[in-house]
């Protein structure tokens, strides 16, 4: 991360007080809280069951935790839901990609648009009028987008032809569709290839440079989440353990039993 990025970061914009989400008798999250801001990479980070994809959950409103608040843009909440934190401005891609993968490229991309079209159905089912001028509008920036992640060649391609690499920047595009101030990636990095890894890791670094979008990412890759955070928040089953920089994170003794390893 460059000096200038860094002093970019600015006031805390979401907050996570005192979480506690469980299933029945099972807790996935005890008494959890840190913060993320504005314009930083922020990783969520240990073993499986840890609890990270359930943190996710909860700041975009698919779980309601038990205990505990949210406040993002000033704003508190005991629970959120995914309508309400879309329209926000929180958007988020998934570790098992939800492609329409009968679609093409740019479909794809253009469907993340919805939230920010203001025509009626039938105007745009028929093309009407301010609906056409809209519906250009908005396949500009999704262009715009498709040069941006260096898919132009496959922008008619049906995703479901694509490899797998490339399907995860369609999912990418398809969140950055959206404008969001705050984007959640669940694992941007699984299944791919070293190379795959370092293109996707530009990505989400030119995504946090160039858009100034602030960035929540679950990564199990240390080399990468290392590479690109600027802090790091450790779970271990459900509790937080850790929390700081990557250099303060490497240095704390129970994430390396719990997590890195001895070894490391």
């Amino acid at each position: 991360m460059t000096t200038q990025l860094r002093e970019r970061i600015g006031e805390v914009v979401l907050e996570m007080q005192n979480i506690s989400l469980a299933f029945g008798g099972v807790k996935a999250l005890t008494d959890i809280s840190f913060d993320v801001r504005e314009h930083e990479i922020r990783a969520i980070i240990g073993p499986n069951g840890a609890g990270k994809s359930s943190m996710l959950n909860v700041i975009n409103g698919v779980y309601t935790p038990q205990q505990g608040s949210i406040t993002f843009g000033g704003a508190q909440f005991n629970k959120m839901n995914p309508r309400r934190a879309a329209e926000m401005g929180v958007a988020r891609t998934f570790q098992n990609l939800a492609l329409f993968k009968g679609m093409s490229v740019l479909d794809n991309i253009m469907a993340g648009r919805n939230l920010r079209m203001t025509s009626g159905i039938l105007a745009q089912a028929f093309r009407l009028g301010s609906a056409e001028r809209e519906e250009i509008r908005h396949r500009e920036f999704v262009e715009n987008l498709i040069d941006f992640l260096e898919i132009q060649a496959y922008r008619k391609t049906p995703v479901g032809r694509l490899p797998y690499g490339l399907q995860k920047r369609v999912d990418l595009g398809r969140a950055l569709a959206m404008e969001p101030r705050l984007l959640l990636l669940d694992e941007p990095m699984a299944g791919m290839n070293i190379e795959e890894k370092q293109d996707m890791s530009r990505f989400i670094l030119d995504v946090n440079d160039e858009f100034g979008t602030t960035i929540v990412l679950i990564e199990h890759d240390m080399g990468v989440v290392m590479d690109i955070s600027d802090r790091v928040v450790v779970l271990d089953y459900g509790k937080k353990i850790g929390d700081g920089t990557p250099a303060e994170v490497r240095q704390n003794e129970a994430v390396i039993s719990a997590y890195l390893g001895v070894a490391h």
